[in-house]
């Protein structure tokens, strides 16, 4: 673990510090050449995958209320839509037409990535007794990831008179990374189906047993639950209530489970459902407890990414068929400074 300049004291059981004291990338340092080599050696047809839904799912913002679907609309052109815009109207000798336009887009509200700027915690960085606001590997809020005000321990708020963003930590560097590897399939559904059931380590090792699958550190891992496939046959009509009581998803509550995550060295955790983890998470017996205790474990503590409403129908019934379960994962997110978060377009091929 090298010096660090932001922190005396790191979360017990974090990866701060062990990739160098300014590292933004957390696991994906554990996506070396080897690993890379490893998802090509699954490429076995040539066969792709697109693991995303169409960006305009789930539909509307009951799902969450502070996410919007896209807004597509053109650009303008001497003050008139460009979309079939004729350049006979510039030059009458022109024959193009062309077409142009633009987006007004939540970065998470379809298929995405949490980059490790998406989630940090109060934390006593400088062993003072005082706990700060910080996130992975020490980088401060209001200095490293920066808002349009600053929060104090009560939440009020004072401005910062700063362009928001993340200085640090943001989706850029992973997009930089390229994200392509060796990825690996967890089939919930197939074994439990469209019960909602908040699956545990226990239940996690029954699954990975009896489908013969085997994690390694450096990769990345896709976890199916039926969820982004009942969105679709919702139609944009999302049921919250429905999607969330017959679709399951780990529970972050559970300390083995954390502890699998730690000790099998994946980089990301990749689910078709909302938030990976259940949410709302279980009742926590601390006085001061995380509200979404895996995303805070994963992107705080671990630098292990997590991705959302992924698209793994097709891929896992394959997979599945084909008695198979690894796979080349190429899953940039936008190469876009300072967001915290990124829509994503996942290829798998096998």
């Amino acid at each position: 673990m090298a010096d660090n300049p932001r922190w005396t004291r790191r979360p017990a059981g974090s990866t701060w510090g062990d990739f160098g004291p300014d590292d933004q990338l957390g696991r994906l340092n554990l996506v070396t050449p080897e690993k890379v080599l490893q998802g090509i050696a699954e490429v076995k047809l040539g066969k792709t995958f697109c693991l995303s839904l169409p960006l305009d799912y789930p539909g509307g913002n009951i799902v969450n209320p502070r996410r919007h679907p896209p807004v597509l609309k053109p650009t303008e052109r001497n003050g008139r839509p460009n979309m079939n815009y004729p350049m006979r109207c510039d030059d009458p000798t022109a024959l193009d037409i062309v077409c142009d336009d633009q987006v007004v887009l939540t970065l998470q509200y379809s298929t995405q990535w949490d980059s490790l700027a998406h989630v940090g915690q109060m934390f006593d960085v400088d062993g003072d007794g005082i706990a700060e606001d910080v996130f992975y590997n020490g980088y401060r809020a209001g200095t490293d990831i920066i808002g349009p005000v600053l929060y104090d321990a009560k939440g009020n708020q004072t401005p910062t008179h700063q362009t928001p963003g993340a200085r640090r930590l943001g989706v850029e560097n992973m997009a930089a990374a390229c994200v392509q590897g060796r990825a690996v399939m967890i089939d919930l559904e197939a074994h439990f189906g469209r019960s909602g059931r908040v699956v545990g380590y226990e239940d996690l090792m029954t699954v990975l047993d009896k489908d013969k699958v085997v994690i390694e550190p450096g990769d990345l891992v896709c976890i199916r639950t039926g969820f982004a496939q009942l969105l679709l046959e919702m139609n944009k009509q999302p049921d919250p209530k429905v999607l969330f009581a017959t679709t399951s998803a780990f529970d972050g509550r559970d300390p083995q489970l954390r502890q699998w995550v730690t000790d099998s060295g994946v980089v990301a955790l990749l689910a078709d459902n909302y938030a990976v983890e259940a949410s709302p998470a279980k009742p926590c017996a601390d006085d001061h407890c995380a509200m979404l205790p895996l995303h805070a474990h994963c992107l705080f503590t671990l630098g292990c990414y997590l991705g959302e409403m992924w698209y793994l129908t097709e891929l896992a019934d394959w997979l599945r068929a084909q008695g198979r379960n690894r796979f080349l994962l190429t899953a940039p997110p936008l190469r876009l400074p300072g967001a915290v978060g990124s829509p994503a377009t996942p290829v798998a091929t096998v």
